[in-house]
């Protein structure tokens, strides 16, 4: 329940974002810092988040993040101008962290033949909450006043922690020692400036001065901060871990991944609610579109055991590389069937059923590869791979719908061609995915698992295994 909470954070505002600036009384490209916020926050807060998680208690940093969560919402709920606003946005944006927690604790504190499944559906919620809270997020805007919409998120935020207090052990697991600060300070300025860069792009222009320098910032100060934690005794990231062939190849098939989900979540809503005069848009309300894209999420949840059953069988990589097929084949679908509304919530499912496949995978290959020690921080880098990966198909899909447009009544709207050009880049990302997946080495037992019990044998009794 925490994951999908927190994953509601990604579509909260996308109902009211048109009215941003009237609502906080200021200019669109200031508004946007209410979206553009939450990114970089939940960026900078995973993998800190998600390092101190292994150093002073998992269950500790859950019930923090929660915290943020609540406190941002009740920042937004009473603002009404736009620096609150973006305060708060970014509070709930620190929360970001809650989904990789709560797979550590997850590998901490459950019995192997339980672990796979819950990290799944865990890993899952990272679509599920976003795909849910488009409709709901829809229906609270056009019926109630929008400041609803924060204190609905905060109330739920409460529940989970309730729960999280009553029901979550904290794990034994921790490795001590003192936080990275340099690290800390150096992964968050590089982070920031790519983002920033990637994000704004598009507003200030590719060629621009700002952009350029954000770019270079962003490689000069990673390239540093990469020197430093290879020197450091006790790094924020341990690169050489990361560097393993499982873990590395993971990553950068998360990278892949997120772009393919993402770019799902740009072009459909925008299909079902450009008008029917350009041919192809079917003039459908933004609810309408949300409520298309909910059965989305229930797939997702849905496939996630699914994927869980395959990785068992056939190991994780086998998952992965069967999920991204999945998703090429669900764009695929979709460039030749995008008239209907039946024909988009189709392509839309099958999407997400190749997502849950892939999600339900990542983190077991990263749980296989690395020590329980790390498993926090670990999960937290492949939870921003997917997260750059997200940034990367909202500014590519941006400049092709930007330049790719049709004149109806005046406006330039993006053009049929543009919509399939982004899925046919969407189907092309799970394609590099699946190569990628290939080089993963084969399946191995899951390092974080409890050793089997050896089959028991003795004088007069006959072998059987221990199950």
């Amino acid at each position: 329940m925490a994951g999908i909470v927190v994953s509601l954070m990604q579509t909260l505002v996308i109902p009211i974002v048109p009215e941003l600036p009237r609502l906080l009384d200021a200019p669109a490209s200031d508004a946007a810092w209410a979206v553009t916020a939450t990114l970089l926050a939940a960026a900078v807060a995973t993998p800190v988040v998600g390092r101190l998680g292994d150093m002073v208690g998992k269950r500790r940093m859950l019930l923090l993040s929660l915290l943020l969560l609540i406190a941002g919402s009740a920042v937004c709920g009473l603002s009404d101008t736009l620096v609150p606003m973006v305060v708060g946005r970014a509070l709930q944006g620190l929360s970001a962290a809650v989904i990789p927690l709560g797979i550590s604790i997850m590998r901490d504190e459950l019995p192997a033949e339980r672990l796979a499944g819950a990290t799944a559906l865990m890993s899952a919620s990272l679509g599920v909450g976003g795909a849910l809270g488009l409709p709901a997020a829809a229906l609270i805007a056009d019926n109630l006043d929008w400041h609803m919409l924060f204190w609905l998120s905060g109330a739920l935020g409460a529940v989970a922690l309730v729960l999280v207090l009553a029901l979550v052990p904290e794990s034994a697991v921790r490795t001590g020692g003192r936080f990275d600060v340099p690290g800390g300070i150096g992964m968050a300025a590089g982070l920031v400036c790519l983002l920033l860069a990637i994000s704004k792009g598009a507003d200030w222009g590719w060629t621009g001065g700002t952009t350029l320098g954000l770019f270079a910032a962003a490689v000069v100060i990673l390239l540093v901060w990469g020197r430093w934690e290879l020197r450091s005794p006790q790094p924020l990231v341990d690169l050489r871990t990361t560097a393993r062939r499982q873990v590395l190849f993971t990553n950068l098939a998360s990278i892949a991944i997120g772009f393919s989900m993402f770019a799902m979540s740009l072009v459909l809503p925008q299909l079902l609610q450009l008008p029917e005069a350009t041919g192809y848009g079917l003039g459908r309300s933004l609810l309408t579109a949300g409520l298309v894209m909910a059965p989305s999420g229930l797939v997702m949840m849905a496939f996630a055991p699914v994927s869980a059953k395959v990785s068992e069988a056939k190991g994780p990589k086998v998952t992965l590389m069967i999920g991204a097929l999945i998703v090429a084949a669900g764009y695929g679908l979709n460039i030749v069937l995008m008239a209907e509304v039946w024909q988009l919530m189709l392509a839309s499912c099958v999407i997400s059923a190749g997502i849950g496949f892939t999600y339900g995978a990542m983190p077991a290959l990263i749980m296989g590869a690395v020590p329980a020690s790390e498993t926090a921080a670990a999960n937290s880098l492949n939870t921003l791979m997917r997260s750059i990966g997200t940034s990367l198909a909202s500014a590519l899909a941006g400049v092709v719908l930007a330049q790719m447009t049709v004149s109806v009544g005046g406006f330039a709207l993006p053009s049929k061609d543009a919509f399939k050009v982004v899925m046919g880049i969407g189907a092309g990302a799970a394609l590099l995915a699946f190569v990628i997946a290939s080089f993963i080495p084969r399946h191995r037992p899951d390092a974080g698992s409890p050793a089997r019990p050896a089959p028991v044998t003795g004088t007069g009794a006959q072998a059987a295994p221990v199950r």
